[in-house]
């Protein structure tokens, strides 16, 4: 129980998907326009630079608020924040009510990084956004967010930690191969075009 609660309360928040929302407002399913995704990017993509940073703070403001719930609620399980964390990034990209078809669970891996070690955070954050302008592409960005962290957590805090999140990490990576394929084929959406167009329903 001292991890099934964390993980349900974490899978619920997260699950709360504020770009979904926000297209339907706009008269359409953001999960079928731009990148395909209901999440930050594709938010920017199809709605713009405001949409897409308000939807961005919403993905990383729930899974942080999912890790410290659980801290709270849950004193005595060690693992309650992390399980919370990690499950918080799977109902973004899995919401039962969307058919599992949410988000690709970039910003809400932060979010949860945030809780669990705020250092870090400062740290990919700053590489994040250094790889994203020189490449014009966040998917790198996100590929080494989500392949850092869990040697991160493996060398300094906890291996069985570490195990936990590659998992979550694997299920990010897997998510965002059609990226590297649309680049591949030079379909993708950079960012400076996105930032360049008029918010739109594509």
């Amino acid at each position: 129980m001292n991890c099934l609660l964390p993980a349900l309360l974490g899978y619920l928040l997260g699950c709360s998907n504020l770009a979904y929302f926000l297209a339907r407002a706009k008269g359409f399913d953001i999960r079928g326009t731009g990148s395909n995704g209901a999440g930050a990017s594709n938010a920017t993509i199809t709605m713009g630079l405001k949409a897409g940073v308000l939807v961005a703070l919403h993905d990383v403001l729930k899974a942080l608020l999912a890790v410290m719930l659980a801290r709270w609620l849950f004193p005595a399980a060690p693992w309650a924040g992390l399980v919370a964390g990690g499950c918080a990034v799977l109902g973004h990209i899995f919401p039962f009510y969307l058919k599992c078809h949410g988000g690709k669970g970039f910003a809400s891996f932060l979010g949860m990084i945030l809780a669990l070690d705020w250092r870090f955070f400062l740290l990919i954050l700053l590489a994040a956004a250094l790889i994203t302008v020189v490449t014009d592409y966040i998917v790198f960005a996100t590929v080494t967010t989500v392949v850092a962290f869990p040697p991160w957590l493996f060398f300094v805090r906890d291996n069985r930690a570490a195990l936990l999140l590659a998992a979550v990490s694997l299920v990010i990576l897997l998510k965002h191969i059609p990226n590297f394929v649309r680049i591949a084929q030079g379909k993708e959406i950079g960012l400076r075009a996105a930032l360049g167009k008029k918010a739109s329903k594509v």
